[in-house]
């Protein structure tokens, strides 16, 4: 099921990409900000030759940017068949650069095969105590954490991504407990500090929900230079 697609460039790898969105995500983060592809039925069904033909029409633009192709979501893995045959094609069908964008917490489900066809892993680790980590997302921390050492163990190159939320994952300890154990991977190129945000909330709204970080405030230029650092301190890539 896809929920939608877009080029866009310089977010989710280098250059121009085509980004393929999946329904379907077993997370309930509380800061999400697509609650609109929490359910496959959130999405349309399609085939990856209609995806692939949809990207061959951009690969000259995307070659010619250095860029390539990303599976997001939702959560891919939750689609983790249809997300593998994307992969292959894009990498050997279009000679596209691959991403896929996951939180990891359903990374058992990815093959070797699909992770041989993957160039990239952009991957979110939303909090690291298992208690502020279950408040977060609603779900257990192990998953993510046992599948970035699998990634680490086969020399994937990752990219992490973590959302800095005043009040909610901005304790100094939760902050040097994900710098640390993403430094002792050895395979993180680069760590995303992205800024909470409410750009979401009139998706909660459109569904009959209630965002529950409504009157959470967004970090400060300050507070998002204080995370980086504390990155930047464990030798990693931070920005």
């Amino acid at each position: 099921m896809l929920h939608s697609w877009d080029v866009s460039t310089g977010v989710d790898g280098p250059g121009t990409r085509f980004v393929a969105f999946l329904a379907g995500c077993p997370l309930r983060c509380l800061y999400c900000h697509n609650p609109d592809t929490r359910y496959l039925r959130d999405g349309r069904p399609v085939t990856v030759d209609e995806i692939v033909r949809e990207a061959a029409g951009f690969t000259g633009f995307i070659h010619a940017s250095g860029g390539g192709a990303t599976v997001t979501g939702g959560e891919p893995l939750l689609q983790s068949a249809f997300t593998g045959e994307l992969l292959h094609r894009f990498k050997h069908e279009l000679g596209l650069h691959t991403a896929l964008d996951t939180s990891g917490y359903l990374g058992g489900r990815a093959t070797d095969a699909l992770l041989s066809d993957t160039d990239l892993v952009l991957l979110d680790i939303k909090s690291w105590g298992r208690a502020l980590h279950r408040r977060v997302t609603g779900r257990e921390p192990a998953p993510t954490l046992e599948f970035a050492h699998r990634l680490a163990a086969l020399g994937t190159e990752v990219r992490v991504r973590f959302v800095l939320v005043p009040g909610l994952t901005d304790p100094a300890e939760n902050i040097e407990g994900v710098a640390a154990f993403a430094a002792s991977l050895g395979n993180v190129t680069r760590v995303d500090v992205l800024p909470f945000h409410k750009l979401g909330a009139a998706k909660w709204r459109a569904r009959g929900l209630d965002f529950p970080l409504a009157d959470t405030p967004v970090p400060t230029c300050g507070e998002l230079a204080a995370a980086r650092a504390v990155f930047s301190a464990h030798g990693l890539y931070a920005v």
